[in-house]
């Protein structure tokens, strides 16, 4: 059976972008044929979480209703170097718990953390979505692999916008930071296009 994972934000006892969570887990059952779904608020609150600070409530689940719950606290990770990987093969459509093939890519980069290019496209890192800055605007890639929350709600809020950003146009950003359910939209963690050490002419691509 197919093991799904949601990664909240909890900081202060609060649960953060808890309506857009049970929108893709609500997505995820009704696409494999299931019409009842696991209620994410029913979950928290069962947890009887009375600490502060930032935690990543992790809900690991199945199609029988079957969970697990873990609340871990959680530093935002400040990464030294990122590293381009093309795998035109790999996807991750639904949020599976099952990371096999994103380790087997860091494993083999030569970075810290790996940008996913598929099919000449920029996508997602091996656990976040993207922006890239140009002048003062933030864009994300329109050819993400998971439609993560954050990225859903920064596009709501218009703070983002997506466009098409490939091997080709990169380097017309100058900026780049990371975002998903722990990891806001936050100007103190942004990186210098540079911080990616395969940029196209620089040295060749990895091809996993």
């Amino acid at each position: 059976m197919s093991q799904f994972i949601e990664s909240i934000k909890v900081e202060d006892q609060e649960i953060f972008l808890l309506d857009l969570h049970q929108k893709r887990v609500n997505q995820t059952f009704t696409h494999f044929g299931k019409e009842e779904s696991i209620d994410l608020g029913k979950i928290f609150n069962s947890l009887q979480h009375d600490e502060d600070g930032l935690f990543k409530l992790r809900i690991s689940y199945d199609l029988d209703k079957r969970v697990r719950t873990q609340m871990i606290p959680y530093a935002i990770p400040e990464i030294q170097n990122f590293q381009l990987v093309e795998n035109n093969s790999f996807d991750y459509s639904f949020k599976f718990e099952d990371r096999k093939e994103l380790d087997k890519m860091k494993m083999k980069s030569k970075a810290e953390e790996i940008i996913i290019v598929k099919n000449n496209h920029i996508t997602d890192t091996s656990f976040s979505n993207l922006l890239f800055l140009k002048g003062k605007e933030w864009f994300t890639p329109n050819t993400c692999l998971l439609n993560g929350v954050q990225r859903q709600y920064l596009l709501k809020q218009k703070k983002i916008r997506e466009t098409e950003i490939t091997l080709q146009n990169i380097k017309q950003f100058t900026h780049f930071q990371i975002i998903n359910a722990l990891n806001d939209f936050d100007d103190m963690f942004i990186y210098p296009i540079d911080r990616i050490i395969n940029l196209p002419g620089n040295e060749e691509y990895l091809d996993l």
